[in-house]
């Protein structure tokens, strides 16, 4: 049985599941009002081994880092050890989300096209929607072809403020 370690923690943007497994790889990374949303990412991807969920306090120092992140380290999330469920082609799309950088953004159909799938923009739309480690796989980095904020599983407004945060929207 897998066991995650959980804290929720403050941010400017509300409270924040922290979520990781005993080797401290991040597992989940969601809003508090979207905990339904992530209970169900946690059961399709763990409920054949079997898992349970576990307070726990700073596990890994985790939660210091994501909060150094909100106060203005932007590049503390970019090593952060993640171990996520998933079929092979969302590994694939939340693998690159990472290696787009801070104060960048891409759009879904450039994402496709760097994911050797051009024509593909929808798949990978769906494959960033269902992305469990917010923040840390910043899919909030992916916009609209015309530049607009679309799909953000935690809403518009929060990827909104994450984009000012790191630099790419003016305030």
């Amino acid at each position: 049985m897998l066991t995650l370690l959980q804290e929720l923690i403050p941010t400017p943007l509300g409270p924040l599941w922290v979520i990781c497994d005993e080797r401290y790889r991040l597992r989940a990374v969601e809003w508090q009002e979207h905990s339904a949303r992530m209970e169900e990412l946690l059961h399709i991807h763990y409920r054949a081994e079997g898992y349970e969920r576990v307070n726990a306090v700073n596990p890994g120092g985790l939660c210091d880092k994501l909060t150094a992140y909100f106060e203005g380290e932007l590049s503390i999330i970019d090593n952060l050890p993640t171990e996520t469920g998933g079929t092979p082609f969302q590994r694939e799309v939340w693998k690159t989300l990472r290696t787009i950088p801070c104060g960048q953004v891409m759009h879904y159909g450039q994402l496709a096209e760097q994911l050797g799938r051009a024509g593909a923009a929808r798949a990978v739309g769906a494959a960033n929607g269902s992305n469990p480690v917010s923040i840390v796989v910043p899919c909030h980095r992916v916009i609209g072809r015309n530049g607009t904020m679309t799909g953000y599983a935690g809403g518009v407004q929060r990827k909104e403020w994450l984009l000012r945060h790191e630099g790419y929207l003016l305030l």
